[in-house]
């Protein structure tokens, strides 16, 4: 296993903030490098042990599928290396798992595509008959493909709190009825073609999150993460069935041992096995396997 990294230290640039996973610095007063840490966070707790690799994985998927998507939508990309606006003794912190992107102004809804009823789209279908505010057919099952893909935004939520889904309504309040109807068609375009080629790879895509941003022209960017396991639900298409939550490339693992713990879900988190970590880091890694092979 290759050594985590936790939490950079990058001391030549200005920190901007660390999320849950992802450290920001300001390059200049248009540009910021996104350093993807180890971290990873269940139930919304950020937890001690770091998984090997996973920043770099993160990493490596998105800039695949940016370059794969960028036909469809102007990107953040810059094309500059992170390792030319660090120092000298930081550069291992950024190989591989960083990004110098441009400085954009986020749109605080987070674009969610779904093509299958799972997690809370199934809940709210359990309750409603419908998800955000779109009805569904009577009598679907849990993973169940929808008759067609759906964009069901989600409020973006305080650091530490779950966000909440939401109606096209509160997208249009937020950015105005054009904005709106371009992010939500091209996030179900995003969404579609992702999921064709995946299909090819034997991935489905339940699910994804996509996040976009606007320049100082009011012109619309794809940005941060894109089709990753920890934006998106892959299933491997061959152990995929209705009725069930499918085996996933992604947290599932630490998500799992977690409930086996007497744990109440506040910080501090308990600590992870070797095994945990090891079993989560091929999965990561199997995921950008296949589907960049």
């Amino acid at each position: 296993m290759t050594t985590a990294l936790h939490q950079s230290t990058i001391k030549s640039l200005p920190l901007l903030g660390r999320g849950k996973v992802r450290d920001m610095y300001a390059v200049g007063d248009d540009k910021l490098l996104i350093v993807a840490s180890d971290r990873i966070s269940a139930f919304d707790v950020i937890l001690d042990d770091p998984i090997p690799g996973k920043g770099q994985v993160l990493t490596e998927l998105t800039e695949f599928w940016l370059k794969k998507l960028g036909h469809i939508i102007p990107t953040h990309v810059t094309g500059i290396r992170p390792e030319d606006v660090v120092a000298a003794d930081e550069v291992e912190q950024v190989r591989g798992r960083a990004m110098v992107v441009k400085r954009l102004k986020p749109v605080l809804v987070e674009a969610v595509a779904r093509g299958y009823l799972i997690g809370s789209g199934w809940k709210d279908y359990q309750d409603t008959g419908a998800v955000c505010g779109i009805k569904l057919p009577a009598g679907m099952k849990q993973a169940g493909k929808l008759p067609q893909p759906i964009f069901t935004p989600a409020a973006k939520a305080e650091f530490g709190t779950h966000d909440e889904n939401v109606d096209f309504d509160h997208v249009v309040r937020e950015v105005g009825q054009a904005t709106a109807e371009k992010i939500r068609d091209i996030t179900l375009k995003l969404y579609a073609e992702a999921s064709a080629f995946a299909a090819t790879k034997g991935i489905m895509i339940a699910d994804t999150k996509f996040e976009f941003g606007l320049d100082d022209k009011g012109e619309l960017y794809l940005m941060d993460e894109v089709l990753t396991p920890d934006s998106s639900r892959f299933w491997p298409a061959d152990g995929y069935r209705e009725g069930i939550s499918p085996p996933s490339f992604d947290k599932q693992f630490v998500r799992d041992w977690l409930e086996t713990q007497p744990w109440d879900k506040t910080p501090p988190a308990p600590r992870l096995p070797k095994d945990v970590l090891e079993k989560t880091a091929a999965k990561y890694r199997e995921a950008l396997d296949r589907l960049t092979a």
